[in-house]
């Protein structure tokens, strides 16, 4: 069944309550998922730097990484633990450097999401207590995007919990099943592109991450996907500076919007909006099939 959420923001005074307005967003939908959750954050950039978002057993010293990682001559300008992940920043210039001497000192520990301003963050469990061993309450940020897993044909594990990311800055959570996601999983290898997982959301994150490389805007990205992805779907969809939210033709999985003069809102049902600041002056409404919806920050 599945539940996803979703929030952009237009108004900066907003941006110090992202963190609660979101959570609040993801524990209202437990009950269309409670076996596993996750969501990504999109908050201030640093020049010339990226955020690699590290996941780890339970007990990992993050801290210690980062110090060997200073140890190697590397920049390392923040390193933020929470719980089984980190937020890792360094020199976008030194990435590939990081990366080559974080598998060599740390190798139990992977680099699950890259950005200028991307974090990602996913574990099983309760919405509730993943939000909470997270901290996603106390986050600041512009946009972010939010999954609640009830899983149907995979394994209960923390790889298989959404959101997924296959590029920078780029990220999908999915309501529904890919008929043809073995075909494109293969045509995407093809051009070099990996998956970690045999889940067909991930299919369908790279399929947008591919067009995006390809030079699509996120709107372009989104209508190419109504006639190359099949099957039943609701996508949400972050990047650097976009959100976007598409339906298939059927649109047979449940879906609300809300939009202000201070924000889009995104759930798979209304109960999930009705605590935003100021709803009952939102224009409500239910996203059409077929067709798509994109914000660009400054738009």
């Amino acid at each position: 069944m599945c539940g996803i959420v979703g929030l952009f923001l237009k108004a900066p005074r907003l941006e110090p309550e992202f963190g609660a307005l979101l959570a609040n967003m993801l524990e209202t939908m437990t009950d269309r998922g409670p076996d596993s959750a996750g969501f990504a954050v999109y908050g201030s950039p640093q020049a010339h730097a990226i955020k690699l978002t590290l996941r780890a057993p339970v007990g990992t010293d993050f801290i210690a990484i980062a110090t060997s990682l200073k140890d190697a001559g590397l920049e390392v300008r923040e390193m933020i633990p929470r719980d089984t992940h980190a937020v890792l920043t360094v020199s976008k210039n030194e990435q590939s450097k990081v990366v080559e001497v974080l598998a060599r000192v740390a190798p139990e520990v992977k680099v699950v999401g890259t950005g200028h301003r991307m974090e990602i963050y996913k574990e099983v469990g309760l919405p509730a207590d993943v939000a909470r061993r997270f901290s996603l309450k106390e986050m600041r940020g512009t946009h972010g995007i939010g999954h609640t897993r009830m899983a149907t044909e995979s394994a209960v594990t923390t790889a298989g919990a959404h959101p997924f990311t296959t590029g920078v800055d780029q990220c999908l959570v999915h309501n529904g099943s890919l008929s043809n996601h073995c075909g494109l999983r293969r045509q995407l290898g093809l051009k070099g592109i990996s998956f970690a997982t045999q889940n067909d959301t991930e299919v369908a994150a790279a399929y947008i991450s591919n067009r995006l490389s390809e030079g699509d805007t996120l709107g372009q990205a989104l209508e190419a996907g109504l006639g190359d992805l099949d099957g039943f779907y609701t996508f949400v969809v972050g990047t650097e500076s976009g959100f976007g939210v598409l339906r298939d033709p059927i649109a047979c999985k449940p879906a609300v919007m809300a939009e202000t003069d201070d924000y889009v809102a995104f759930g798979s049902e209304y109960r999930v909006l009705v605590d935003l600041p100021d709803i009952e002056k939102a224009h409500v409404w239910e996203p059409k099939p077929a067709h798509a919806y994109f914000w660009q920050r400054g738009n």
